[in-house]
């Protein structure tokens, strides 16, 4: 089953669009655990079994675990995940990008070391940056196109210089994700949450391309102009919340808060829909 099956899988079966970001940060983590980085494993694995069946992802950012020597760790969660939730897609949160040989070494990373569904990546080094990810049969990958921070504006919203008139950066990457890029037709897009007017327009580029969508919840991004912007039936969002679902609760009942989290966001976006 290739990755867009199966998300579409998870979505029916848990009729969300909810991706629960796991980006552990031992300091914030809850009671006993707190600034233990030899528990990160622990604490994601809490959040992923409370969380499991209101999810249409999760997406562990690399980061996190390799900042604290936890590579080891993320690899025992990545069984953990496979094991408890077969059914739902695993997203890498790596945002690489290099060429040749370098790349084909990140995508074995991704997908043979990890086992990881998808992978985000960064497009702009070109093309040759991205082909040897889609080598994988059936694996997903999402390029960074319009994401949240405000920093983006400095490169993302710059206009080109084109045949087809100015069109702005991030509208040239969508477009390329959209067409002539999608060799294993698993090819998706970022796109913040805070830039709704942005995730629409994306859609119009690309009106059939799964759109990753970090940024509710603590980022500040709203999740019914999120939904209203890129949701369109047969063309999936994925909407990523990380910590407001992962520190819902400092105490002992971290999990049991973080499926109440978990649940009011999935229900909000659900909602959306026929908003």
């Amino acid at each position: 089953m290739n990755f867009l099956d199966m998300l579409a899988g998870a979505e029916r079966a848990n009729q969300s669009m909810l991706c629960v970001g796991l980006d552990p940060e031992p300091t914030r983590f809850p009671g006993r655990l707190k600034g233990d980085a030899n528990k990160i494993y622990d604490f994601c694995a809490a959040i992923v079994d409370a969380t499991a069946d209101l999810v249409s992802s999760f997406k562990p950012q690399i980061a996190y675990f390799a900042a604290h020597r936890a590579e080891g760790q993320l690899e025992r969660l990545m069984e953990h995940m496979r094991r408890v939730a077969p059914q739902v897609p695993i997203i890498l949160d790596a945002k690489r990008g290099d060429i040749g040989s370098t790349a084909e070494q990140y995508a074995r990373e991704a997908f043979e070391r990890y086992g990881a569904d998808a992978v985000t990546l960064s497009p702009f080094m070109g093309f040759d940056s991205v082909q040897p990810y889609l080598k994988y049969e059936g694996k997903g990958a999402f390029l960074l196109c319009r994401t949240s921070n405000p920093g983006g504006d400095d490169l993302q919203n710059q206009r080109l210089a084109s045949v087809d008139g100015q069109p702005l950066l991030y509208e040239h990457v969508a477009r390329l994700a959209q067409g002539p890029w999608n060799l294993n037709g698993q090819l998706g897009l970022v796109v913040g949450a805070t830039y709704p007017a942005e995730i629409e327009r994306v859609r119009q580029v690309a009106p059939h391309a799964p759109l990753l969508i970090p940024g509710v919840g603590a980022q500040g991004g709203d999740a019914v102009a999120t939904v209203k912007a890129g949701w369109r039936e047969g063309a999936p969002i994925i909407v990523n919340s990380s910590r407001a679902i992962l520190y819902a609760s400092a105490a002992d009942d971290y999990a049991q808060a973080a499926r109440r989290a978990a649940q009011a966001t999935r229900d909000t976006l659900e909602a959306a829909k026929a908003a």
